[in-house]
């Protein structure tokens, strides 16, 4: 008998009237809208305007989410090409299936296409985001709680995943690894905060921290997986690209940092000429206010005061006449 473990929800999706809420769905909405809302303040913090981030993400996230899918469809064609399956599936986004290899590599396109746009170096963009993608993919893993997905080999542990009964899985007690890959995202996160504000990372390094920090986890949780997957010398094809991603952007790290050292210095011209009209204006108004100043000094060091009645010896008014007799 098992005395705890992490119950599964009866159902993905919730009805409000005719409009159906899918767990699955809102994880992922309420993960990008956390990655726009932090990558937002560490873009300011870096010097470049608000909104920027959202711009961008205009075009990153529909890019990211088709490539998310098609990595998914792709890799596991056989659900929904083989006999007896409905190709038709493979749209059906909401069921689940978004590998983040594809979405990473297609939503960079997407990213690079805003940058270009508005003249942003893309590796600065990166690292600016890189902390609020691993949040959102934590985020992101509780829909995979909602749909009963992704979960590894059978265990009697404490914190087991209870699996209901459905199409394509056994109930039992399972290592719940959406759990393990949402807390690992977390640390990642905070591994590429503390170290991009210890080491001043610049020039797409901390982006390239986050992806080789990720891989490193998703290696050893992939291993765990029992869901059907393909597998390329006993090993799961995710595990592959975990070690080959890794080894990119760990090279990316180790070159980057020898070639151009340091950070990035004006991250958006636009947010740069904004504060230099601003630091003009406000020295042309200090130097308008120091002229003020010092004709006033002027006046009073002279002992007369503008405006000033020339006054005869008895004090009256010798101008207008007032001192004759």
């Amino acid at each position: 008998m098992d005395l705890a473990y992490i119950p599964s929800p009866s159902t993905g999706v919730i009805h409000l009237g005719p409009i159906p809420l899918r767990g699955y769905a809102f994880c992922i909405i309420i993960g990008v809208f956390v990655a726009v809302w932090y990558g937002n303040r560490r873009w300011i913090a870096r010097g470049g305007t608000a909104g920027t981030v959202a711009d961008i993400a205009v075009w990153a996230v529909p890019f990211g989410l088709v490539g998310g899918r098609l990595y998914h469809v792709i890799t596991d064609y056989q659900l929904y090409f083989s006999e007896g399956e409905n190709w038709v599936d493979a749209f059906k986004i909401w069921e689940g299936g978004l590998g983040i290899w594809g979405a990473i590599a297609l939503g960079a396109v997407g990213a690079w296409i805003g940058c270009r746009r508005r003249g942003i170096p893309l590796p600065a963009y990166a690292d600016a985001i890189a902390p609020g993608i691993a949040l959102a993919q934590a985020i992101g893993r509780w829909g995979n709680w909602f749909n009963q997905e992704l979960y590894g080999r059978p265990t009697d542990l404490p914190w087991a995943l209870k699996i209901t009964e459905g199409a394509n899985r056994e109930a039992g007690t399972y290592h719940p690894t959406f759990l393990y890959e949402s807390l690992w995202c977390i640390g990642v996160a905070l591994l590429v905060v503390w170290a991009d504000r210890r080491f001043k990372l610049g020039h797409g390094r901390a982006f390239a921290l986050y992806v080789a920090a990720y891989c490193a986890g998703r290696g050893w949780i992939e291993y765990m997986r029992v869901d059907e997957a393909h597998h390329v010398l006993g090993l799961r094809l995710n595990v592959w690209t975990a070690i080959v991603v890794f080894l990119l952007a760990v090279t990316y790290i180790v070159v980057s940092s020898r070639l151009r050292p340091g950070r990035e210095e004006i991250v958006e011209p636009k947010a740069e000429k904004k504060a230099e009209e601003k630091e003009e204006k406000e020295e042309k108004a200090e130097g308008l206010e120091k002229a003020g100043e010092s004709d006033a000094s002027a006046d009073t060091e002279s002992g007369t005061a503008p405006d000033a009645v020339d006054l005869g010896k008895d004090g009256k008014d010798v101008e207008h006449g007032a001192g004759k007799s």
